[in-house]
């Protein structure tokens, strides 16, 4: 009981802890370099970002869980935490390509690149555990959003 409570903190913390090493590129340009840019009307305001982030970011983290209890030393678990692995430094990079380098153009090339990357993750993760998979739902789906958003403002700017 108190391995699962170690391995379950340590798995949603490792998915805050990127969403932080994100938000180092983003949070010095919400209110400069993004506040300049025009924004299609169904761009969310930027108050949704934090919670909605937070939420998945916990939700990508229990999914983990659920796969890494599955038993870390099987190939198939192995190769699954890889895909995810690989996904949420992808969700990093998003975060580097579209604030820090001021790019709408290489955030939309990433963000395109970050959602192959989740739906193979789900992919992965249904053949062990479809609960996992299924708790990267609202993930794909944000994602999907935002790919819109970021090409709208891509294509505004």
């Amino acid at each position: 009981m108190k391995a699962d409570i170690k391995k379950l903190s340590a798995s949603v913390i490792v998915c805050l802890l990127a969403g932080m090493i994100g938000s180092i590129f983003t949070m010095p340009k919400i209110l400069t370099w993004y506040a300049t840019l025009a924004k299609p009307e169904f761009a969310p305001p930027n108050w949704v970002f934090g919670p909605v982030w937070t939420t998945l970011f916990v939700l990508m983290g229990i999914s983990l869980y659920l796969i890494w209890n599955k038993g870390a030393k099987d190939k198939n678990v192995k190769m699954a935490i890889y895909v995810f692995a690989v996904q949420l430094a992808l969700n990093i990079l998003w975060s580097f390509l579209f604030f820090g380098l001021e790019s709408p153009f290489y955030g939309f090339v990433g963000i395109a690149v970050l959602w192959a990357a989740i739906a193979a993750t789900m992919w992965k993760f249904y053949g062990i555990d479809k609960k996992a998979a299924y708790l990267l739902m609202p993930y794909i789906a944000w994602v999907s959003f935002a790919s819109l958003v970021n090409y709208a403002v891509w294509m505004l700017n």
